[in-house]
This record gives structure tokens, C-alpha cells and sequence, in this order.
């Protein structure tokens, strides 16, 4: 199923999003996740590729080769909604395509990315509570460890896109570490093509008296030493931030400079929320094992993904020699 029509909007920005990725399930999280990747097309021109991933039929005891699609359920049923979500979803003249594969999601996702050189993919994720989160992990963040493109993925606390401008107010959260230099610049380039409020974040850890050692006298200049190498702390962050954006930049406005002293993801998500953000955008950072990162259900971008009001856009970092 597919329909190619020539773009409603382009821009001239230096921002290429030729080819959206989004994971469909036809549940509600993934029809906002294709909200938000309409609106993309019709900004940037695109063409959106939706992915339906269905898990292989089950073997019986005697082992038996695949199914042909006429007679698998899984992917019938697919087909069907598939239709029925292409009829009722407004594209407008939005390219599009439908594809419906067998196989694990993230890694169905992954493989078509480098196949046809997604530039963006987009997902929904839902909320998942205790031990059931905590065994099967997100495959949302999955696909943002797995991706080797940047992922929008949409919780389960966003609404549905409005028609209007998506993105007025935009927060850039870093630790200055590779992964966030890369997200950086397509912050950048979406707060100038958006013309939106930037902001930007760095938040440093709560500092104890252990973190300094003891002062030169007694516990009076060890809390004046922790204040100091707090400001200091604060001052050299500030002036990072502010590194970053460049002398010819086209920002609509001066950028909002947050350095706060607060547990991750907390200080994220209170800064957006205290800013109104319309847009996070963070880096992912690599680890050897993707799958294992992904079951960590304390790790800040899960906890910023499930709990953020709205969209989070993440940029991995250069893959690790050797990591999966």
C-alpha cells in the first residue's frame, strides 16, 4: 500500500528528513507518534515509511517452515488494520508507504533503517509499570540504542500534535559528552528552522562534603568550600553552554542558559516543564550492549521518554568498535 503525491511544504533549511521511519502498532501511542511525523513530512517534504513488525508465528513441536503470508493470522490482521488506518488517517498528500514485516520490532526497525537510509524515525511508547517493565525493558529505547539515525519517539503523558507551529520551545539537555554534541546541532538547526525558544540545560549533581574532602578548618570552611565549588561548577557550565551556540547563528532570540543543581532525569523534566517545551532533544549515549541498556528501567532516557509532555528527539552517538 502506498501512495506518492508531491510534497505540501518544503523548507530550505539545512535539516534533511527524506525518509521517516515510524513503528506502527495501530495502538493509540503509535497513531500520535504518526501525527507528529505528518506534520514533519508536510514541513520538510518527506516521505513517510510505516512499519508494522509482527512476531513470527509460534513453532508447534514438529518443525514446520514459515508460514506464506496468505495464511499467516499475524500478518492478515496487520494487513487489515493497515487499510484501515491509511483510510482514516488524513495524509494529505503526504508520500507514504506501508510495510509489514516478521521478526523482533527494534531490530526490524534497525535493519530498515540502514536498508533504505531513514533520516528520522518516530515512535510511540506507552507506560509500563513493575516487574513487567522492569523484565521486558522498552522497546521504544530499544530502537533509540539500535538506530543508527536520530529517533522521536512519543510518550504516553503527549497529546496529539495541534495544526499550528509544533515546536515554539525547544530543550537541549547535555552532559557535554559526545552523543550530546551531535544532538546539538540538529537542535540547533530545528530551533532556527521552527524559530522557536532555545533552551539550555545542564544539570550537576547534588555535591556532599565527601565529594571535597574535609576542609583546612573543621566544618564551617568545609560547607564555605562546597559553596564556592558549587558557584565555580556552575559558572564553568554556564560558559560551556553558551560555547556552544555560534557567532552567525539564526536563532529567533538569546537562548535560556539552566544550570541547576539536580538528580537526572528530574532537573530535565522540571526544566521543561517550567519552560514549556514543546520539544526535548538529548543525546543517547553508546554502550556494548543495547539490549541491556534497554532493560535498565532507572536509566535517565527511559525515565525522561516515559515521563516527559512531550516529544523527545535523541541523537546516538558514534557506534563503539565491537559493541552491538
Amino acid at each position: 500500500m502506498s501512495s506518492i503525491a508531491k510534497p505540501q511544504e518544503t523548507t530550505s533549511g539545512k535539516i534533511c528528513f527524506k525518509r521517516i521511519l515510524v513503528g506502527i502498532d495501530f495502538s493509540e501511542p503509535s497513531r500520535r507518534a504518526l501525527a507528529y511525523a505528518i506534520l514533519l513530512a508536510r514541513r520538510y517534504g518527506s516521505e513517510i515509511r510505516m512499519l508494522c513488525a509482527t512476531p513470527p508465528e509460534p513453532h508447534g513441536s514438529i518443525p514446520l517452515d514459515p508460514l506464506p503470508g496468505e495464511l499467516n493470522r499475524r500478518q492478515l490482521q496487520a494487513k487489515a488494520e493497515a487499510q484501515k488506518l491509511e483510510q482514516e488517517t488524513g495524509f494529505r498528500e503526504v508520500r507514504h508507504a506501508i510495510e509489514i514485516m516478521a521478526g523482533d520490532v527494534p531490530e526490524v526497525m534497525a535493519s530498515v533503517i540502514d536498508r533504505d537510509r531513514i533520516d528520522l524515525l518516530v515512535v510511540g511508547t506507552c507506560a509500563r509499570r513493575g516487574l513487567k517493565r522492569l523484565a521486558l525493558g522498552s522497546v521504544a529505547e530499544q530502537a533509540v540504542r539500535l538506530a543508527s539515525c536520530p529517533v522521536l519517539t512519543v510518550g504516553p503523558l503527549v497529546r496529539h500534535p495541534e495544526t499550528g507551529t509544533m515546536f515554539k520551545s525547544i530543550l537541549f539537555a547535555t552532559d557535554f559528552g559526545a552523543a550530546s554534541t551531535r544532538a546539538f546541532s540538529l537542535a540547533l538547526e530545528i530551533a532556527e528552522e521552527y524559530k522557536a525558544k532555545l533552551g539550555l540545560v545542564h544539570m550537576l549533581p547534588p555535591i556532599s562534603f565527601a565529594d571535597i574532602g574535609p576542609g583546612s578548618h573543621g566544618a564551617a570552611a568545609s560547607e564555605k568550600d562546597l559553596v564556592t565549588w558549587h558557584k565555580q561548577l556552575r559558572e564553568e557550565s554556564v560558559k560551556k553552554l553558551k560555547a556552544l551556540i555560534p557567532p552567525a547563528g539564526r536563532l529567533a532570540g538569546e537562548p535560556v542558559y539552566i544550570v541547576e543543581t539536580n538528580f537526572l532525569p528530574d532537573g530535565i523534566l522540571d526544566a521543561a516543564a517550567v519552560h514549556s517545551s514543546d520539544l526535548i532533544v538529548m543525546g543517547a549515549n553508546q554502550t556494548h550492549s543495547p539490549r541491556m541498556a534497554a532493560h535498565l528501567p532507572w536509566t535517565v532516557l527511559h525515565e525522561v521518554m516515559r515521563q516527559a509532555r512531550c516529544p523527545i528527539l535523541t541523537v546516538k552517538e558514534p557506534a563503539i568498535a565491537g559493541s552491538n
